[in-house]
């Protein structure tokens, strides 16, 4: 149980950071794509045994992992606008929630039955990004109120679909720090891509505050990952079990410290959005 415990708790810290990111003026793509060098640093220290770079390619997940990496840094970005513009407990709802994407997933790849029950969590699982969503008082559509925690949710489970499907399929534990190193390295590449792209427009600056935070929010991305692709080698848990603990857990682990350090204030459409995101999730994964 360690290794969940541990996911939560990094899982949640993520988003506590963004929060943190918009409070100290710290430009969030810059301390983004220096987490991913750090994380993927991180990864390196980590890996037992010697490296060879060479040999990388070769391996059964290498493609697929620069893929992800790539969704990484767009999935980060779509979290720290999220957490900034609506609330930390409304991107953690989003991302978590995102299990149903796995979930689907297991059925399309593993031929896992799909009952009655779990399609009811599931659009449980949807009204919750919803209605935690909702800012005012009155149910009323707005569409920018909607799309970050909808990108947030497909991105969000199409990462955890993905790493799944390599951990199963292509992975061994002792690639585990590998798998991360080039993960990580491929997101902050992509990133430090596009703002190399965009130079010409908008010249470079080193900013301490944003290497200090992405140095910060680095050692805490590794982790989360680490944690998590442990936590999918338990026996004794299916992975839909295992994504639900860490899915809830994160939930109201974040909400609570959303509440704790930030002042979030939940109006009673918020907390409905945290009940349904609990009962849905416990209908996905024990019926």
């Amino acid at each position: 149980m360690l290794p969940l415990s541990m996911c939560v708790l990094f899982s949640s810290a993520l988003f506590v950071i963004f929060k943190l990111f918009s409070r100290f003026k710290i430009q969030t793509l810059y301390a983004i794509i220096t987490n991913y060098f750090t994380a993927s640093l991180f990864a390196t220290f980590f890996y037992d045994g010697p490296i060879h770079y060479s040999e990388l390619p070769a391996k059964p997940w290498f493609m697929g992992t620069l893929t992800l990496g790539m969704l990484f840094i767009v999935v980060f970005n779509i979290t720290a606008k999220t957490s900034q513009n609506l609330g930390v407990s409304v991107a953690s709802v989003a991302a978590k929630m995102s299990l149903v994407i796995p979930v689907m997933m297991g059925v399309l790849l593993y031929r896992e039955e799909l009952g009655t029950i779990k399609v009811i969590g599931i659009v449980l699982a949807l009204a919750a990004v919803y209605f935690s969503s909702i800012k005012n008082r009155t149910i009323t559509v707005k569409v920018e109120s909607l799309i970050l925690p909808l990108l947030l949710f497909m991105g969000s489970g199409m990462v955890d679909a993905g790493i799944k499907y390599l951990q199963t399929n292509n992975m061994v534990a002792a690639d585990f720090p590998l798998f991360s190193a080039v993960v990580f390295g491929a997101a902050g590449t992509t990133g430090l891509l596009f703002i190399l792209i965009n130079s010409k427009r908008k010249p470079l600056k080193i900013n301490l505050k944003n290497l200090v935070g992405g140095i910060i929010l680095g050692s805490f991305n590794y982790f989360t990952i680490h944690f998590l692709l442990l936590a999918l080698e338990n026996k004794a848990l299916n992975s839909a079990s295992i994504f639900t603990i860490i899915n809830v857990g994160t939930v109201l682990f974040s909400t609570l410290m959303g509440i704790i350090l930030f002042k979030e204030q939940l109006s009673a459409k918020n907390w409905a959005g945290l009940g349904l995101a609990v009962i849905s999730i416990v209908l996905v994964a024990l019926f």
